[in-house]
């Protein structure tokens, strides 16, 4: 008689130890949902290492062994995830400080760059937002650099008319929207 079927040999060690192992698992996780992935977890690796599964009782220890490792990469996942949001929270947290505008400017400028047409909002935040040079625009949008540019300036110009009308102080903004709105009359 040889080795016994793998599908086999899982099927009895799942049923002699799930018990145990999910109550192991269940008193070092916080929620239900925590404890299902980690016995989910335990057991694919299971699965995939049957072979290596020790006989007897030695089978519980084994799964003890695979959980608790499971568990401490939960945790440290949870960890990174938790210190990525916090940096992330910072980043916008500082970002929303460095706007130059007041909360009243900040609805008027948001509603300035939504008036304008989607080709200038959308070029206008590639090399604005997105910090892409005029000529790496014009490779985002599949256009020749001489079109971008006369585009960017025609949509800067756009928007700097747009910012006037609306009442708000061009000059914060930089001589440059001063010299485009100034460039109109």
């Amino acid at each position: 008689m040889g080795p016994p079927d793998p599908e086999q040999r899982f099927e009895a060690v799942y049923m002699a130890h799930y018990a145990a192992v999910l109550s192991y698992v269940r008193r070092r996780t916080d929620s239900p949902d925590d404890a299902a992935d980690a016995i989910a977890e335990t057991f694919a690796t299971a699965w995939r290492r049957v072979a290596d599964i020790p006989d007897g009782d030695e089978a519980r220890l084994w799964l003890y062994g695979v959980a608790r490792r499971v568990l401490a990469n939960h945790r440290r996942g949870e960890s990174r995830r938790t210190a990525l949001a916090t940096r992330l929270r910072a980043e916008l947290s500082a970002w929303a400080e460095d706007v130059p505008a007041t909360g009243r400017d900040v609805g008027a400028v948001r509603e300035a760059f939504r008036r304008l047409g989607d080709d200038d909002r959308e070029l206008l935040s590639l090399v604005g937002w997105e910090g892409l040079t005029p000529a790496e625009a014009a490779r985002v949008l599949g256009r020749s650099r001489g079109a971008v540019r006369v585009q960017l300036h025609r949509a800067r110009k756009r928007l700097a008319k747009e910012l006037d009308s609306a009442g708000l102080d061009v000059s914060r903004y930089g001589s440059r929207a001063t010299a485009l709105v100034e460039e109109r009359r």
